[in-house]
């Protein structure tokens, strides 16, 4: 019997599962590409530029190189106390919010990929409910109802409602990567012994670090980036995120834009950084699960 070569693959067959695409295909993929970066990158190079700008060169010159880099822009804000209050604020109520979502999502979703029970499908719809109506939405009946609990002007306030409004994007995701784990680990997991606790603990997280990637990142960017309900549920400024934080500091240097777009490049900046730590995991964790055999 002769052998049959196999036909050579090259990248862009490895790169779009077996299918060989044209030059004019690629072409116009990667001018899409470099379109869709240039939107995304010339604002935030603009923006970290202007920081280093005097207000006549940036009036001047709003997106070359400064003519001369004003380092003392940065400089005034990170020594400041009011910066690192902030960011400090921000951080705690990032954190918890995305120890609070990670921790409620995955044991709901947990429990909805491998546990049948009465009503559990009503049950998650009327989680996934929550993506049709955003936070804007409730603000009234919520303000209403942090009044009630004592929780205004707390950084519990903020958290919770950033939580709840969380929970059902949150959900959806943990429970498709769950239910695309092999069902052999399950079996074998109670044939050990191991009840449903044991193998979401031992088993089932161990083998989620991108789906847990994923969500933390996202309830992190949403929660440091929220503003609406910080402006809404708290009074003093000694708890404010940066988000309102740059609503005052706006306030005070109102014509001096330079010093803004320094603030601004500063308070994104630990964003930026975490998703490139993550940006793996986030990929890999937001693809889990849409293709099943």
């Amino acid at each position: 019997m002769t052998d049959i070569a196999a036909p050579p693959i090259d990248a862009a067959t490895e790169q779009t599962g077996g299918r060989r695409l044209s030059v004019g295909t690629r072409t116009y993929l990667y001018v899409c590409l470099i379109v869709v970066a240039a939107l995304v990158i010339v604002p935030l190079v603009s923006t970290a530029l202007g920081g280093f700008k005097t207000l006549s060169d940036l009036r001047g010159n709003p997106f070359g190189l400064p003519s001369e880099w004003q380092w003392s822009n940065y400089g005034d804000i990170i020594t400041s106390q009011r910066y690192w209050l902030q960011m400090g604020n921000s951080l705690l109520i990032a954190a918890l919010t995305v120890f609070l979502t990670l921790t409620f999502a995955a044991m709901a979703a947990f429990c909805f990929a491998h546990i049948r029970f009465f009503g559990s499908d009503y049950l998650l719809n009327y989680f996934l409910t929550g993506l049709m109506f955003p936070a804007a939405t409730a603000i009234l009946p919520l303000y209403i109802r942090i009044r009630d609990l004592g929780l205004l002007d707390t950084y519990w306030g903020v958290v919770l409602p950033q939580v709840a409004f969380g929970l059902g994007m949150s959900i959806i995701l943990f429970r498709n990567y769950f239910r695309g784990l092999p069902v052999e680990l399950f079996d074998a997991a109670f044939v050990d012994g191991c009840g449903y606790f044991g193998f979401f603990w031992h088993v089932t997280l161990p083998l989620s670090r991108p789906i847990v990637a994923t969500v933390g990142i996202i309830s992190f960017v949403g929660s440091w980036n929220s503003y609406i309900l910080p402006l809404i549920l708290l009074n003093s400024e000694s708890r404010y995120p940066w988000p309102l934080g740059i609503m005052v500091y706006k306030g005070e240097f109102s014509t001096e834009w330079h010093l803004v777009l320094a603030f601004i490049t500063l308070t994104i900046l630990p964003t930026i950084i975490v998703f490139f730590l993550a940006q793996k995991h986030i990929i890999a964790g937001l693809t889990a699960g849409a293709v099943k055999s």
